[in-house]
């Protein structure tokens, strides 16, 4: 098994998103990379998509995808893929993939495969790769139902890389069925954020309940702001209103990997650690010798926090001349 391997992509405040563009670059080293793009996209949408591996691009600009929730791309996607038949159709672990994947999953009563961290064609059939309790162990699962194979991958699963080349461009119809359109958006709220994203950045400090309050995010802020990184947090920390959700990091947030991740009062629950293990390099900050972040720490810091990142503060502003 091989074949055409098909990602839903999706446009997330006026871009095509990252994880799309790691489906994109697996999907063409498996087999044949085609992407789906429905409704508004940026310009240089279907470009994009093709500079990381799509072969061929589905594409309709209707309205009817913006204005009205998942039952027109459940309907759009479930006519492709009865036409076309691919061996698989990868979708990424958002709000969207995950509507989506539930309807086609219900419409052709199949089953689907969520949080895949990978995937390999095998014996006829596709074998996905589950990390467990904070990516302790992989668990591995197949599919045995026939049809088209329906994957929910995880965000920083693959490395995106571009691949040029170039691709055809099918326009597609939207759904006729007046049915689909019961569900209207009626409104979008933009949930302001300050500095870069989580998702994309280099460097991130994440704070955790050791921080004992929201006031003692002002560190965290101040030092990711000298390193150029963003500030992260724990769902404890979330749940006390100490930070938005849209700065949680964990296996119900934001999977992130970036290449200096700073654990701060982080006492290192599996729940935590299944959005950040991957990070290139490690830094936690604890009181607690025997916290289990500092199992995964490539450098432990024994110490309170609270006063060890004021020095690290004082230290980065002298070297920088900034003191």
């Amino acid at each position: 098994m091989a074949g055409e391997i098909w990602v839903y992509a999706e446009v997330v405040e006026g871009a095509i998103t990252p994880t799309t563009l790691e489906m994109l670059t697996k999907a063409a080293e498996v087999g044949t990379a085609e992407a789906i793009l429905l409704g508004a996209a940026p310009g240089d949408a279907v470009e994009t998509l093709v500079a990381y591996g799509a072969q061929k691009v589905y594409r309709s600009e209707d309205p009817v995808y913006d204005d009205f929730l998942t039952l027109p791309a459940i309907e759009t996607v479930a006519a492709l893929i009865e036409a076309h038949q691919p061996a698989v159709l990868l979708s990424a672990s958002s709000y969207a993939g995950r509507d989506l994947t539930a309807g086609l999953s219900a419409r052709f009563d199949c089953g689907a495969i969520s949080d895949v961290g990978d995937f390999q064609a095998r014996d006829g059939t596709v074998e996905a790769s589950i990390p467990a309790l904070g990516g302790s162990y992989l668990s591995t699962s197949t599919l045995v139902s026939q049809g088209t194979k329906l994957l929910l991958v995880r965000p920083k699963s693959f490395e995106p890389k571009r691949a040029g080349g170039s691709a055809s461009v099918e326009q597609i119809p939207p759904p006729a069925d007046a049915t689909v359109r019961r569900v209207r958006v009626l409104d979008r709220v933009t949930v302001p954020v300050e500095g870069p994203q989580l998702e994309g950045a280099n460097n991130i400090v994440a704070g955790g309940r050791g921080l004992k309050s929201a006031e003692a995010f002002h560190m965290l802020h101040e030092l990711a702001d000298l390193i150029g990184g963003a500030v992260g947090a724990t769902r404890a920390v979330v749940d006390a209103a100490w930070v938005p959700y849209s700065m949680q990091i964990g296996q119900t947030g934001k999977t992130v990997k970036p290449d200096v991740y700073i654990a701060c009062g982080i006492s290192g629950a599996i729940q935590h650690l299944a959005g950040m293990k991957t990070s290139k390099s490690i830094i936690a900050i604890n009181i607690d010798p025997e916290a289990p972040i500092f199992k995964i720490a490539d450098l432990g810091v024994v110490g309170d926090v609270f006063k060890v990142l004021p020095q690290l503060i004082d230290e980065i502003k002298r070297r920088k001349g900034r003191a």
